[in-house]
């Protein structure tokens, strides 16, 4: 009897379940109305009453136990996207799983649970046993910075919509919200000013014509120049310039104020270096108080959008004087644009 009875039997996962239930609007009606046909019952003696009362209680004790027939066995992995930007919409997602091995969970939600925007509920008519779903919905996070998503929970109205039955809300994470990101025009780019030294052409594998010259063996033939080749009744094959791309150097001026200023530069900023590390550019960032080492690539760009995401200029921090000291290979010459925070 205790192995019913007792710490982690069936009956007491049953009937006393770990999770949140509370009525729905039909729910709140059909427990006045088996409340009035017990008082009733009992006042009257009349077998009819006590034999509907009967049958309503038990379709809300069914409701429960196959409410929970339906949630047990389900869990909710996170997806998060990654870069997430200030004021742009990004895509956020969720997997349900049902680790059950026969069993099929009905009629599922899952609810966003955000203070500050109106509750998402995203349905799921089924997820078979040993099955994923994958549910996806777009979020706005309208200021950069380090933000706590709201939380995820799934939940079932599952069978007669009597009873809502949620889990504990979970997947709660910390996210860093990156200044919004704007095209920049080529003009633009040359309207803020490069100084430094420009690349000097070389070879490499680009697109531009860069000499051409004999044919040697292990050539590649789709670079022979058939027209020079037929001149010439020897070979010719074309060798092609590599995309140049000058390094530069980005520097945040002053240290600027909260506000919509701010924000704008910081904006312009996260621009610009979007913009170059895209087109292959090495990329410098100094500004009050932090400093990104000359780099390439998306991880390069991800650190440098992390430090303009985080920037507070409240915040104590060394000078952009102070961090360029004993950095090495800072004296080579870089074109450098300058962006005044504020």
């Amino acid at each position: 009897m205790w192995s019913w009875l007792g710490p982690g039997s069936f009956l007491r996962r049953m009937f006393y379940p770990r999770r949140t239930i509370w009525p729905t609007r039909d729910g709140w009606w059909s427990l006045l109305v088996v409340i009035g046909l017990g008082v009733a019952a009992i006042n009257t003696g009349n077998n009819l009453l006590y034999l509907l009362d009967s049958l309503l209680f038990g379709l809300i004790v069914v409701s429960g136990v196959l409410s929970e027939m339906v949630m047990r066995g389900l869990s909710l992995a996170s997806i998060e996207p990654e870069e997430i930007h200030a004021g742009q919409p990004a895509p956020f997602g969720a997997g349900v799983t049902n680790r059950k091995r026969w069993l099929t969970s009905y009629s599922i939600t899952v609810e966003t649970l955000s203070p500050h925007a109106r509750p998402r509920v995203l349905y799921l008519p089924r997820v078979g046993a040993g099955t994923e779903r994958l549910v996806t919905w777009e979020e706005t996070l309208a200021t950069r910075g380090r933000h706590r998503l709201s939380g995820i929970r799934i939940a079932t109205r599952f069978p007669f919509g009597l009873f809502l039955k949620a889990e504990r809300p979970a997947l709660t994470a910390d996210v860093v919200v990156f200044p919004a990101v704007h095209p920049i025009s080529a003009e633009l780019l040359r309207q803020l000013g490069a100084v430094g030294q420009a690349p000097a052409r070389r070879r490499g594998a680009g697109s531009d014509l860069y000499n051409l010259r004999g044919y040697r063996s292990g050539d590649d033939p789709r670079l022979i120049h058939w027209r020079s080749s037929a001149k010439t009744q020897t070979l010719t094959v074309r060798e092609m310039e590599a995309e140049t791309t000058e390094d530069t150097r980005l520097i945040l001026l002053g240290v600027g104020t909260p506000g919509p200023a701010l924000e704008a530069a910081l904006s312009e900023a996260a621009s610009l270096a979007t913009h170059l590390i895209r087109g292959g550019a090495g990329v410098e960032l100094i500004g009050p108080g932090f400093f990104v080492r000359l780099g390439r690539g998306r991880p390069h760009l991800h650190r440098m959008l992390t430090a303009l995401a985080l920037y507070d200029p409240g915040a104590p921090g060394p000078s952009a004087g102070e961090g360029e000291a004993g950095e090495p290979g800072r004296v080579r010459s870089l074109r450098q644009i300058r962006v005044r925070l504020g």
